[in-house]
Formats: C-alpha cells, structure tokens, sequence
C-alpha cells in the first residue's frame, strides 16, 4: 500500500513538500487548508526575495539550491496550459553598516565566501564609485551580494508548486486540524474541526506563523508566532542606476518594484503577536523610513506613498532560523514552520530535503539536521544573525 503523508497547511512550504512527495517519491498526500483563498497567508503577501547573504552556512546553501531550482522552474515545476513565469532579477543584496557594525558585516563576510557565496565588501569610496546616487558619507563598510541576490514573483511559485503537486496527484481539501489520533510515538489519522478523520502513515504541520497551535496537541511548543510586517509603496522620480536591495544599518531596507520602489522597516512600537494585518503603521513611514530614505538617497526627498500592505512573519523566537525536520518525540510527525522572513527563498530547498526525509529517499538538496526541531529540546539555538 501507498505511504500516505497529511500535510496540514497550504502556504508555500506545504505545496513545495506535497509537490516533491507526489512528483519524486509516488507517494499519497493529502494537503489540508483552513482557508483556501490564502488572505493571511505569508505566502501571498511576502516581498519575495533571495540573496546568500546569512550568518549560517546552511542558510545560505538551501538559498544557494533554491535559486538553482527557480532558474529552471518552467520545467521543474511545467503543467500542461500553465506558463511558470517568476520575473525573477538578480540585482544582489547590498547590507551597509556604520562604525558598530563593519566587525560584524566583516565576520559575516567570511562565513558566506567560505560557502561559495560571491559576496564583495565595499569601502565608503568603492561604495559611492558603484552607486553614485547613495549617501556613503557615514558609513564604514558594507557587503554586496555579486551573483544569485534579488527577488522574484513569490505567489507565482506558491501557485506553480500547488498546481504541480494536484498534477502529481496530491488531493487538497478544506478543513481546520483540531487534533490527533496516536499510540505510543507514532500518529496514525488528523481530526478536523468539521468532523472528519484522514488516517495518515506520517503527519507534516505547515501552518506558518500559525503551527505551534497544531503543534500543541502533540505536547510540542514550538516558539513560532505571527509578527507583522508593513511594506510601503512609493513613486520617486529618482534614477538609481544597477539598484540592488539596499539595506541601512537603520535596518530599513528598499528596492525597485515595478515603475517604483517597495521598502520597510522593523515596527517602531515593539514586535506584539498578530496584530491585525489592516491595521498598517503609516506613522511608520512618515518618523522612521522617509527621513532614512532621503539621507541614505538624497534623491528620495521627493517621494509619494502609492499604497501598502502586511504581511506576518511566521517568527522563530528561539533563534530567527526555520525549523525543518521530525518533532521532537514523534517518529513519524515533521514540521517545517518559524523561517523568520526567508522562508519563500528556501522553500524549494526545504521542500525537496524534508520529502525525502518523510519518504525515506534522496535529494539533492542540502540536509535539513542543523535546522532539526530537536533542537528546541536540547536549548541549542542555531541563531541567524541576519535578519531583515
């Protein structure tokens, strides 16, 4: 008989583990989705970027494989009358940093060379030669992202892995997890709020900044929760030349997007869990991002806000790194959840090592132990240092 996995949760890392599961490994899933339309879902509302630029090597190899992967989509992930189209760009990642923090930058440099990265660091004098139009006069360092840095269309490839998995043969209904039934180490069916039970040989929880709640039942805590995050849109008649994606050591970050520019910031007011998504921070571009924006480029005095959205971060508060592997305790339930901001990036990777891992096959794609959730048990925090 067929192994069958439930996957609980319909985000990006659901689909791109239900694709690779059914695609590679004939196995039987069935993904379960609270709401299909994906209104809250991270996935539908990430700014979708990729760089190589992290503090952990893992980190950087599973975005070093993911963009391989999104470079030949269109046949990785091809389904008869539907063109995979990522508009995917690769201006880099440009981090700059003052007097406090080029030690860091420094130590971070070394990590990401020594992974294959092409990561160049820039003097204030090589900084303005590249990027006449930036402000460098108080800056002591920063690094720019050479090769494979950018960002890409993140729903297409949500969309594109979803539609590959049905073609391979993955079932998806509409249902909200409520609990288990298990013996011993081992789950065995998902009960869902409407009454129906889907027996399973292995259970994956994929529910984003919402998991640890699916989670619970099994006695895990995971320490992952919603974290908002505004993003602005704004129109400048400002020409930046070659423009990568510019983080300030302020921590506000901007890029081209369309016929503009998107940008952000940390909250000014603390980081609460799951505040409203409508409720959008506008006091946040006026005091913190606009007066950054027109230092850093003195061409963004003369800016207008288009619009804005939010998204939430499905934040790790152990350590800002995924969790990705068996939960801790259980033989045969996983979870892949808490990527803090980079988890569209890697979720090609991510989804190609953990369905091997649930189907006991190979992958290509480098191991998931260093972001095992066992971790969580032993309170050795893998930290990335490198979040934005």
């Amino acid at each position: 008989m067929k192994q069958h996995v439930v996957i609980i949760g319909a985000g990006v890392m659901g689909c791109a583990t239900a694709c690779f599961l059914a695609r590679d490994h004939g196995v039987q899933v069935t993904v379960i989705e609270r709401e299909p339309g994906g209104a809250r879902a991270s996935s539908a509302l990430s700014a979708s970027s990729i760089r190589q630029q992290f503090s952990l090597p893992i980190n950087i190899a599973l975005s070093q494989w993911s963009l391989a992967f999104m470079q030949r989509v269109h046949t990785e992930l091809a389904v008869p009358g539907h063109e995979v189209a990522l508009g995917l760009v690769l201006p880099g990642y440009l981090f700059l940093a003052d007097a406090t923090g080029a030690a860091t930058l420094q130590a971070h440099h070394a990590v990401q060379t020594a992974a294959g990265a092409q990561v160049a660091l820039l003097s204030p004098a090589a900084l303005q030669q590249r990027f006449a139009w930036l402000n460098s006069a108080d800056l002591a360092l920063a690094s720019l992202g050479l090769q494979g840095e950018g960002w890409f269309d993140g729903p297409a490839l949500w969309q594109a892995f979803q539609r590959k998995a049905r073609a391979s043969g993955a079932r998806f209904m509409r249902g909200e997890a409520i609990g288990y039934d298990h013996r011993g180490q081992h789950v065995s069916a998902v009960h869902t709020l409407s009454g129906e039970r889907v027996a399973a040989d292995a259970v994956l929880l994929c529910g984003g900044a919402w998991t640890a709640a699916l989670a619970h039942p099994l006695g895990v805590a995971l320490p992952v929760s919603a974290r908002k995050r505004d993003v602005f849109v704004f129109d400048s008649p400002a020409h930046l030349p070659h423009c990568p994606l510019v983080v300030d050591a302020s921590g506000v970050w901007f890029r081209p997007e369309g016929r503009g520019f998107i940008t952000g910031a940390p909250p000014r007011h603390g980081d609460p869990a799951e505040p409203p998504l409508q409720d959008i921070d506008h006091g946040l571009f006026d005091s913190v991002i606009w007066p950054v924006l027109a230092h850093r480029v003195p061409a963004f005095e003369a800016l207008r806000v288009r619009s804005a959205w939010a998204g939430y971060y499905e934040m790790n508060d152990f350590d800002h790194n995924g969790l990705a592997g068996a939960l801790p305790g259980w033989a045969n339930a996983y979870t892949a959840c808490g990527f803090s901001g980079h988890g569209m990036q890697q979720a090609p990777a991510v989804g190609s090592a953990l369905a091997a891992l649930v189907a006991g096959g190979s992958s290509t794609a480098p191991a998931l132990e260093p972001l095992s959730p066992q971790r969580l048990s032993g309170s050795k925090p893998a930290a990335e240092h490198c979040i934005i």
